[in-house]
């Protein structure tokens, strides 16, 4: 019998995402800029290397990181809740039994709802970090700062589409994650060699559907939380924008983050 195992949970999942965050927060930055471009330089069609191009011009190449620090303050107590929250889940309603679509849904949906909620005011201070146009100094700064100007519940902004975009996704993203692995001949052996390569494989495969289904959220979000007032103006093309960074981030993070979490919860000997 493992002491405390939602803690080792969270200290595996906190690694993880410090490595994925570290790894992709350029696609992430490239992203949001594209989300919130002013309507009056949308000319022409401006794409992903377009913008990170001019991030790398006009801000040097360390600029790609800009956001990191509320990336990290968000992601590292945030990815450590989701998966100490899904194994807390897991234990207490399927011990053993492998989660079947539809509880892996309900898994992935309800630990994301609680870390979602307990982590947005720190999302909000990243996606205002990453769009460029509010000069904060810090992490901390910021939230004092939004505090005072526009008062603490602006720190819950975009609450819904937050949980709209996220809570689906990790559901889907459970879902599809769990029921490819489970039909790998490889997927009862978590100890192979393969593993790694066989879990980051059926993340990638999770990764892709389920962000191209939520990614209206995810403008919707970024709209409400770097300006109090939404508009769209472009239409229904306008929310896949920044599909392309977004997905290829959202995929590679998500396959990256179980592959660690569940090599380094299968080293110390739990079962993820």
């Amino acid at each position: 019998q493992q002491h405390h195992p939602p803690v080792k949970a969270f200290m595996c999942g906190s690694v993880s995402g410090t490595c994925s965050t570290l790894l992709f927060q350029p696609l992430d930055l490239v992203k949001t800029r594209l989300q919130t471009l002013q309507s009056t330089v949308q000319s022409g069609r401006v794409g992903m290397m377009t913008v990170l191009l001019s991030v790398v011009r006009t801000e040097r190449l360390l600029g790609l990181w800009k956001g990191v620090s509320p990336s990290f303050a968000r992601t590292i107590p945030g990815v450590g809740i989701y998966f100490s929250t899904y194994y807390s889940l897991k234990q207490h309603f399927y011990q053993d039994d492998r989660p079947g679509p539809l509880q892996a849904v309900l898994l992935g949906g309800g630990a994301r709802t609680v870390a979602g909620v307990l982590m947005l005011p720190v999302t909000v201070i990243k996606t205002r970090f990453e769009c460029g146009r509010y000069s904060y100094a810090s992490v901390s700064g910021a939230l004092r700062s939004v505090c005072q100007t526009e008062g603490p519940a602006a720190l819950y902004s975009g609450l819904m589409p937050t949980l709209l975009r996220d809570v689906p996704f990790s559901a889907i993203y459970v879902m599809f994650y769990s029921q490819t692995k489970a039909a790998l001949p490889t997927g009862r052996k978590d100890a192979s060699p393969s593993a790694p390569l066989a879990n980051f494989s059926c993340g990638i495969l999770a990764g892709v559907l389920a962000s191209l289904i939520t990614q209206p959220a995810d403008v919707v979000k970024t709209h409400v939380q770097v300006n109090s007032q939404l508009r769209t103006d472009h239409g229904a093309r306008g929310f896949f924008r920044g599909a392309l960074p977004r997905s290829l981030r959202r995929t590679m993070m998500a396959a990256m983050a179980w592959t660690v979490y569940e090599q380094m919860m299968a080293h110390i000997g739990l079962k993820s």
